[in-house]
Formats: structure tokens, sequence, C-alpha cells
């Protein structure tokens, strides 16, 4: 029962996240230090999980590939559609779960803890519209960027660790990864971390602006965020395969 008791206050929380916002000028520039705070902040750790994931995905298809019957390409091919497909998406969203879900959650946790929240009420104010609508916007407007980014940087990590090691040359990897391209792959990446990230910030701002209690209460929040966070990440990712690519 505990689920539909939160599913429900889950919902009745969107309705005021997505109500009337304060003033347009306010609002945007909450987006722009919510932008840099949430995504730029993220982008030294995604470029270097995305190069050693890159250059894992490589060697590994490289050596569990090892047949004079198999083309070195498919190497490229491989590891092209693993980053496309499911590593700079799912994988980085996973990794931003942790990172911001736990950020959010614990900065309105502490507020909600400390009495600011109710103090933007007796103001008059939404305080979810005011604290959460402009995260879960800068969210899901920079997370196409990053995940963009990781893309590239994980397929240059292949590149670097298929040619320093002799595993996969240049050429034969390059090739690869032009062999039977799909451009749908990207577009599927992109609508997945749209998602996950409306996921990320919306739960993790649920738990924190829920919190009872003191500074125990919003790290055990943090920790509900991120776990959750997770979960319905893996279970949007398996609904989303499914739709668009089946």
């Amino acid at each position: 029962m505990r689920i539909f008791y939160h599913l429900g206050r889950y919902t009745l929380f969107l309705k005021k996240v997505f109500g009337k916002p304060e003033k347009h000028a306010i609002f945007l520039k909450q987006i722009v230090r919510e932008i840099d705070k949430l995504g730029i902040d993220s982008l030294g750790i995604v470029i270097i999980i995305s190069i050693f994931m890159g250059a894992v995905i490589t060697l590994q298809t490289a050596y569990n590939i090892d047949m004079p019957i198999i083309p070195k390409y498919t190497v490229g091919l491989a590891a092209r559609d693993s980053i496309l497909l499911e590593f700079s998406s799912t994988i980085v969203g996973l990794i931003l779960a942790g990172k911001v879900g736990s950020n959010i959650a614990s900065e309105i946790g502490t507020m909600r803890v400390t009495e600011q929240i109710d103090a933007l009420e007796i103001m008059g104010i939404n305080p979810a519209g005011y604290l959460v609508l402009p995260k879960v916007v800068a969210f899901v407007f920079i997370i196409p960027a990053l995940t963009i980014i990781s893309m590239g940087v994980g397929i240059s990590g292949g590149y670097m660790a298929g040619s320093l090691t002799g595993e996969v040359p240049g050429p034969e990897y390059v090739y690869g990864i032009q062999y039977a391209f799909q451009p749908f792959y990207i577009v599927y990446a992109l609508i997945k971390s749209v998602v996950f990230a409306f996921i990320i910030a919306t739960i993790s701002a649920y738990w924190g602006y829920h919190v009872q209690g003191g500074a125990l209460e919003v790290g055990k929040a943090s920790t509900k965020a991120v776990v959750a966070s997770s979960i319905q990440i893996l279970l949007f990712n398996l609904i989303l395969t499914q739709l668009l690519l089946a």
C-alpha cells in the first residue's frame, strides 16, 4: 500500500511543481544557475567515465571475438552500438542519479528541515514550483548535451584504447563505427536521456520536499532518492526499449 501512497503523493507533488511559475525573469535566472550547478558541474565525471568505459568496451569486445574469420571492424561496430544504445544514456543516467539526485534531495530536504520552505509558503509563494521546476527544466535541457558528449568521448576512448594496445587498428575501428550506422540510435538515446533526467529531478525533489525530522532524515531521503531514481531508470529503460526498438 505504501507504493500507492507515494505514487499518489508524487502525482500531487508534480501538480504543484508544474503550477504557475513566479516572475519569468527570476525563473529564467534560476534555470541558468541550475544548468551550471546540475549540468556543467557533472561534465567532468561524465567525460572521465565515458573515456574509460569506451576503452573497456572496445578491449573486451576485441578479446572476446579474437577469431580469424571475424573482421576487426566488428569491434568498432559493437562498441559504437553499445555506447549509443545503452551506455551514454542508461549508465550515465544511473551515475547522474547518484550525483545529481542526492544533490537535489539533500538541498531541498535541508530547506525543509530548516523551515525555509515553510517561510516561502507563508509568503504566498508556491515552493514546489519555485524550487523544483527550474531544476527539472534545467536538467532536462542539459542532459541531451551531456549524452552527446558522452557518445563522442566514449567512442574516442575506444579508438585510443584499440590503437594504443594494437588490438584494433585505427582505420578498422573507424570503418566499424561507420558501418551500417542507424541515425535513429542517437534519437533513441536522447529520448531515453530526457526521460531519465525528468525521473531523476522529480523523484529526488519529491523525497527531499517531504522530509520530516532533522539532518539524519535528510541523509535517508537522499539515499531513498538515489535508489528510487535508479530503479525507475531501469524500469523505463526496459519500457522505452520495447516501445522504440521493437
